[in-house]
């Protein structure tokens, strides 16, 4: 290729990062003047807006009659690893990883609560698992989207509705931004920070029937911490469901996050919010189609993320550095965006491939990717040259 013409235009908001992600469009401090800063968020009017939190979070979501939704401690990891230590153990695991935060779960599961009847099903960065191979006899750990891989899962078809185990997915980077059959779902976790652009520290929980059931019927064999613990005297403890938190919450974050709910209804509710991520992703895949140096790291159509979309470089000339080589390169490039104010926070995961991650969440405008995709060709053009200039 040669090197493109430095663009004129530039994004609105250069924030492409994903996580914590861009605020909403118009979002300014201003938003949490009415924070009940200096009062104990179990005072009422605290767990009002606790309360609120859920309450409009499941509304939006179309959370089924039945689910308990509560916030709990340290994001999305928190949620679901309070999940992991309460409900697993009476029956075996499947846990499909296909990137880092999959892996991370494996390793919960085997290392850490080291369940002897479990199983691993992996796939590379770019792949999904073997989904018809997963046992529904077992209890089945799962990410929707993964975000350091750019790859989704297409459907729930896979899930089977007369499963016996339990459906535990990580949907914090999914949850605003894809549809999720709830019927093919025990328990569901996300983090504020992602798709409504909430502060990081929150975690949200969703929990089933089937959930719940096994809360009431099981004690695990190992410990559980004071953040994990879920029931009292064998039942569930409502409370958490209801805006009794089980750590202190910032009362910040929490205005912050009622604020990014009510702008979620104002734009149209959950299908408007799906239409424009779902737009970002398309806007990339226009300008996908003409590059002659990027592709997407998904390597089917159907499992393109469109929150975290993740890009390869397929540059022939690039696939012919040495790795160590591309992870500098693609810095250079990074630094580069950065430095001109188009696009923060766009490289690929520390344990990803080489390449870009471009956040395309329901808090991006689609003017803004439009604008930054043109900069990604000023930039790859121009570190291109210069490597060979100076090779």
């Amino acid at each position: 290729m040669t090197s493109a013409a430095k663009p004129a235009a530039r994004p609105a908001n250069p924030n492409f990062s994903s996580g914590p992600c861009a605020k909403r469009p118009g979002w300014s401090p201003a938003v949490l003047a009415e924070a009940p800063v200096g009062r104990s968020h179990r005072a009422a009017v605290g767990k009002a807006r606790l309360a609120e939190v859920i309450e409009r979070s499941a509304r939006l979501l179309g959370l089924p009659q039945g689910w308990r939704l509560g916030i709990v401690p340290a994001s999305d990891t928190g949620a679901l690893e309070m999940a992991l230590w309460s409900l697993l153990g009476p029956r075996g695991v499947e846990v499909l990883a296909w990137e880092s935060f999959g892996a991370g779960w494996a390793t919960d599961v085997l290392k850490q609560l080291k369940m002897t009847d479990a199983r691993l099903l992996e796939a590379p960065y770019g792949a999904l698992p073997d989904l018809s191979a997963v046992d529904w006899d077992c209890d089945v750990v799962f990410t929707w989207n993964g975000t350091t891989s750019g790859v989704c899962l297409p459907d729930a078809d896979w899930i089977s509705a007369g499963r016996t185990g339990l459906a535990i997915c990580d949907a914090t980077s999914a949850a605003f931004a894809m549809p999720l059959d709830f019927d093919k779902l025990d328990v569901v976790t996300w983090s504020w920070q992602k798709v409504l652009g909430g502060e990081a520290a929150h975690g949200m929980l969703a929990l089933g029937p089937r959930a719940v059931e096994r809360l009431e019927s099981h004690t695990p064999a190992w410990p559980l911490p004071k953040i994990f613990r879920m029931t009292k005297g064998g039942k569930l403890n409502e409370g958490i469901f209801k805006g009794e938190t089980i750590n202190t919450p910032s009362m910040l974050c929490v205005e912050d996050a009622l604020d990014g709910l009510r702008w979620a209804e104002s734009a149209g509710g959950l299908e408007a919010l799906i239409g424009r991520s779902r737009a970002n992703l398309a806007a990339v895949e226009r300008w996908v189609e003409a590059s002659d140096w990027a592709g997407f790291l998904a390597q089917r159509p159907d499992t393109r993320s469109s929150t975290s979309i993740c890009l390869a470089v397929i540059d022939p000339w690039f696939a012919g550095q040495t790795e160590a080589a591309q992870r500098g390169l693609v810095k250079a490039l990074v630094g580069r965006l950065e430095a001109e104010g188009v696009a923060y926070d766009i490289g690929a995961y520390r344990d990803a491939p080489p390449g870009l991650r471009i956040w395309g969440g329901a808090t991006v405008e689609t003017a803004d990717i439009e604008a930054l995709l043109p900069w990604l060709d000023w930039a790859y053009g121009a570190i291109k040259a210069e490597s060979r200039a100076a090779a």
